[in-house]
């Protein structure tokens, strides 16, 4: 057994021993880069590619998808800080399904599903009041949790007792939250109003100024409806807002005279300041209906007419005005004659247009504007050479911005407050030519540099080459076999006298001394 395997040990050898050097190198690195490649792709086929399926998760909630992988015998990576499970990449959707099915992820919170679990013996007045207060501060921060900055919340509620007496005035709940905001993410005052919303509404009795959240940071978040102060994002707003209405002006007057003056013959500066302040105001206005008479509408008309007669008649009362009960100097009836007395009345209720205006004045009101525009002549030393024509042109159309922008300012300006808001010059720009200069000889430097590497790296490449093809085909000649020499032949036989070989072996040794020598040594090793 030992003797085959030697035999055909020797003769894989002596088969192998056939073939060149650089034939062998080729054939060994063929046969290592397929097992390579077959290893790699066998691996590739093999290897379970997980996808990231649940990340921020509470802690409750990652242990009760854990543990559900484990009962489910589904692979699984837990990360180090525990907030995000990877599962395989081809049951992502299944897991997620049967998470949410069983309600496994809760965002840490349990909500009102607490009461689906119903106890066979019930459950006494204590013990609901915490699985509702629960159930309550849960389903908060699952609403909380919803919005897209924050990655979890906790949220702690106080409500009050209730007594068997009745109390003169009813006692108020209170809530604090803390919120997890995501890293990059801001609250703005908008947001942080909604959630001071959802927490007053969602508990009974719970005013605005009982509620208390901050962020993970310990920074307390106002409401702006409390406190009346905004918040420093507000603050960040608004003066994006100014920059954005400074740029833009900017931006257009600099494409309306770099238009006619040349885009680097023209520099604006503007600097703008804006007022926020937002006004309410009520009106009541009382008008007629008809406008022309300054009439109201009738709604109701009353008149009244009396009328009194008498036939007079003798009096026996002594002299008029002069009784205990009469007034001196008032007259007296007449003794005689008769007497008449009518009275008239009209009572007339007109209805006229009662008008109440909310007015709430718009913010975002530019409160101060200045230009400053600085132009190039057209000869550059000379500042002279900008006409005043020119100058007048752009200064009158800046000024007539300036007035457009102001124009809800509730401020009048005269002409020539409007011209000192807006200032024209007229001087040479400074270019950093010298530095552009230098600059680009450096570059051009590096580049006949860069230039000159190649070009040497490309000659040393070729005379390597040639060195070794020089050698490829010194060794391929060394290894090819000699030829042997081939040896003159005369024919003999069909020559008939001696003279004429001799003549033929004397032209031989007079063209061809070697080959005449080699003939001879020759004939004497047949012999």
């Amino acid at each position: 057994m030992n003797e085959n395997l030697l035999q055909y040990w020797e003769r894989v050898r002596q088969y192998w021993n056939r073939y060149s050097r650089t034939t062998k190198i080729t054939f060994i690195a063929t046969v290592f880069i397929l097992v390579l490649t077959a290893g790699i792709i066998s691996y590739n086929l093999s290897k379970t590619e997980y996808s990231l399926a649940y990340t921020d998760l509470q802690a409750s909630d990652a242990a009760s998808i854990k543990n559900y992988l484990d009962t489910a015998k589904i692979p699984y990576k837990l990360s180090s800080d525990g907030k995000s499970i990877e599962v395989p990449s081809n049951q992502v959707a299944n897991v997620k399904l049967e998470v949410e099915s069983q309600g496994l992820n809760k965002n840490g919170s349990i909500g009102f599903g607490a009461f689906s679990d119903k106890s066979a013996f019930g459950i006494t007045d204590n013990e609901f009041k915490v699985k509702y207060l629960n159930a309550v501060q849960g389903e908060l921060q699952q609403l909380i949790n919803s919005n897209q900055a924050i990655s979890g919340s906790k949220v702690l509620i106080t409500l009050p007792e209730d007594g068997v007496f009745l109390k003169p005035e009813q006692e108020t709940a209170s809530a604090s939250v803390v919120l997890q905001i995501k890293p990059g993410y801001t609250m703005d005052q908008g947001k942080i109003d909604t959630i001071y919303n959802l927490v007053s509404h969602s508990i009974k009795n719970l005013p605005l100024e009982n509620i208390t959240i901050s962020d993970q940071y310990g920074e307390a978040l106002n409401s702006s409806k409390v406190t009346g102060q905004t918040s420093s994002s507000l603050v960040t707003s608004q003066t994006d807002i100014n920059n954005n209405f400074r740029n833009d002006l900017q931006k257009s007057i600099t494409n309306m005279l770099g238009t006619m003056l040349g885009r680097d013959k023209v520099i604006v500066n503007v600097f703008s300041t804006m007022n926020f302040d937002q006004k309410k105001s009520k009106e009541q206005l009382v008008t007629a209906p008809n406008q022309v008479d300054q009439q109201g509408l009738q709604i109701s008309l009353q008149e009244a007419t009396e009328s009194y007669q008498s036939d007079g008649g003798a009096s026996n009362g002594g002299v008029a005005g002069t009784g205990s009960t009469d007034v001196p100097g008032y007259p007296g009836s007449s003794s005689t004659g008769k007497s008449n007395s009518e009275k008239n009345s009209k009572t007339v209720n007109y209805e006229v247009n009662r008008i109440t205006n909310d007015i709430v004045s718009t913010p975002y009101v530019v409160k101060d504007l200045s230009i400053n525009v600085g132009i190039e002549p057209p000869v550059k030393d000379d500042p002279n050479s900008l006409t005043p024509e020119t100058k007048a042109a752009v200064q009158a159309a800046l000024v007539n911005i300036v007035r457009t922008a102001l124009a809800d300012n509730k401020v009048t300006y005269t002409d020539a407050d409007l011209q000192q808001k807006v200032t024209v010059i007229a001087h040479s720009f400074v270019r950093p030519t010298d530095v552009t200069a230098s600059s680009t000889s450096k570059y051009l430097t590096y580049g006949g540099l860069a230039v000159a590497a190649l070009a040497l790296g490309a000659i040393g490449g070729f005379v390597w080459r040639r060195r070794k093809k020089a050698a490829e085909q010194l060794e391929e000649e060394l290894n090819m076999p000699a030829k042997k020499a081939e040896m003159p032949t005369i024919d003999i036989e069909s020559v008939n006298n001696e003279n004429q070989v001799r003549k033929q072996l004397e032209t031989l040794a007079k063209k061809r001394p070697e080959d005449f020598v080699n003939l001879l040594r020759t004939w004497l090793v047949d012999e």
